[in-house]
């Protein structure tokens, strides 16, 4: 299993280091292709990246779809939940909510945060994660809370 965070420390302290985390991440989980997403900022409890405004990601009247943000702002909160989780946990998506609250006429930047108490909790516990989608303008054209189901790690029996 990759340290998500240890491999983006190790190759952002390189040139093209955040273009080389990126395309790895896109490899690990190749759904995340279809946007291109670039990631600009990963730490625990927070995660930013980018997704350009081209063909390929519009819809029929030439704005970024609302689709292509989710996508992107899922990949966002994976890449939050891996630099954030104990090594003794782990997690998987619950529910997504998000509102459409402007047009996606430019390239759009993807946030994910959480607060470090809600991964300090014991037991299975649902984590929410907030998630906006930004115009280049600061604009937010989609906002939501994507939630996380985190429980313990199995024990390995010998």
């Amino acid at each position: 299993m990759v340290d998500t965070y240890a491999l983006w420390r190790r190759v952002t302290a390189y040139p093209q280091g955040k273009r080389i985390f990126s395309l790895v991440f896109e490899q690990a989980a190749p759904y995340f292709r279809t946007t291109r997403p670039r990631f600009v900022e990963l730490g625990p409890n927070r995660a930013v990246l980018t997704i350009r405004k081209r063909r390929r990601v519009q819809n029929h009247i030439g704005t970024v779809h609302v689709i292509a943000i989710c996508n992107g702002l899922e990949a966002a909160m994976g890449a939050l939940a891996e630099a954030t989780i104990p090594a003794t946990r782990r997690w998987i998506p619950k529910g997504m909510e998000v509102d459409y609250t402007a047009k996606a006429t430019s390239d759009i930047t993807c946030v994910a945060e959480t607060d470090p108490a809600d991964w300090a909790r014991a037991g299975d516990v649902e984590i929410p994660v907030r998630v906006k989608g930004i115009r280049d303008d600061g604009t937010p054209v989609v906002q939501g809370v994507i939630r996380l189901w985190v429980t313990d790690k199995p024990q390995r029996t010998s």
